[in-house]
């Protein structure tokens, strides 16, 4: 599995870790900052999904006034 670092930019949480499969699944993810029980929901949520479905799901979410959120940013990163 290729593990991936990614540096966010308009959130809170600073890092998101995860895992890069052979079929373009998505695991093991964690994020360095930000709201804890809220990203780990949205950890355990995508799970084993492919990264297609996880940007198709949370690209363009937003947290308040931001033009950004930690679930738009990992959808950033697991297409990237």
């Amino acid at each position: 599995m290729e593990q991936i670092t990614y540096q966010t930019t308009g959130t809170c949480a600073r890092v998101i870790h995860f895992e890069r499969d052979d079929e373009n699944r998505i695991h093991n993810i964690s994020f360095e900052g930000g709201c804890n029980g809220n990203l780990k929901a949205i950890s355990k949520l995508c799970e084993g999904m492919k990264a297609e479905e996880i940007s198709a799901k949370l690209l363009g979410n937003l947290c308040g006034n931001k033009k950004t959120s930690c679930a738009d940013q990992l959808a950033k990163a697991v297409m990237g």
